[in-house]
């Protein structure tokens, strides 16, 4: 009895789901179930059917078209490497030469060992 398997070819490489890659499926799984939440609670609110039909399927598209975009634009890593890059300070300021002269006295020593 011999049985057909697969082989997988895509190892080492981002999780991919209709263009969308990595972090991104994420991002549109959480914006949709947000977006379901919203419906239901507008729905509950007595919200007309269709504003409420039409406000979650504007919000739906701006979402999809908005992710799929960062998707295309950033790659699996480039939105957390443009977040990190924001948190680099511009520059170091330093008030005292205590902490360089520490340096001298205890690090150097230890290298030279």
């Amino acid at each position: 009895m011999s049985s057909v398997y697969q082989i997988n070819k895509g190892i080492n490489r981002p999780i991919e789901f209709r263009g969308l890659k990595a972090q991104y499926i994420g991002f549109l799984a959480g914006g949709l179930v947000a977006l379901l939440l919203m419906f239901s609670l507008l729905y509950i609110l007595g919200v007309n059917l269709y504003i409420c039909i039409a406000l979650i399927g504007s919000l739906g598209t701006a979402l999809f078209t908005t992710v799929i975009r960062m998707s295309h634009k950033y790659g699996q890593y480039g939105l957390l490497k443009k977040n990190a890059k924001r948190s680099i300070p511009a520059s170091l300021s330093s008030r005292s030469r205590k902490l360089f002269t520490h340096l001298n006295s205890s690090v150097w020593q230890q290298v030279r060992q």
